[in-house]
């Protein structure tokens, strides 16, 4: 049961990581809250729609902005789904980047849009990695016979 124990402290600590460096806001908080045993894999299950999601907006947002012509509108559409989509699982920093990204739109800055969509799509590949390592974390310590902490 060590082993346990040694998993659920490293769950607990990461999780905090999470919230201290700004990956993740109160919003994923209120998702876990939504987790019962009626629907263990709850977080997981929306989380896997975002990633699904958000890989269809990237790939989106990259081909209207290698346009002759971009259609910031369209491009700021893509941006406001993707803010959206990020706001409701917590990725506060991907949501941050994107509110950035908006306003080059706004501004039809090309530039200025294709730089900070740059680093839209460095945070989402950031949070997106360190969220698969939760869930990663959370299988082990359910394989290993441990319940998984909540982190409050």
């Amino acid at each position: 049961m060590e082993f346990v124990g040694q998993l659920q402290r490293q769950f607990v600590q990461f999780s905090h990581s999470l919230f201290d460096e700004g990956f993740l806001d109160d919003q994923f908080q209120q998702l876990q809250k939504l987790q019962d045993e009626s629907n263990p894999d709850f977080v997981l299950e929306v989380v896997s729609l975002f990633f699904e999601d958000s890989e269809k907006l990237l790939n989106n947002l990259s081909i209207a902005l290698q346009q002759q012509i971009v259609d910031f509108k369209q491009v700021d559409s893509y941006v406001h789904q993707f803010k959206g989509s990020s706001s409701s699982i917590g990725a506060q920093r991907v949501k941050n980047m994107c509110v950035h990204l908006r306003s080059f739109c706004e501004e039809q800055n090309l530039e200025g849009s294709l730089m900070c969509f740059q680093q839209v799509k460095h945070e989402y590949y950031l949070v997106k990695n360190k969220l698969e390592t939760l869930f990663r974390l959370e299988r082990q310590i359910i394989e290993a016979g441990g319940t998984v902490p909540f982190i409050a």
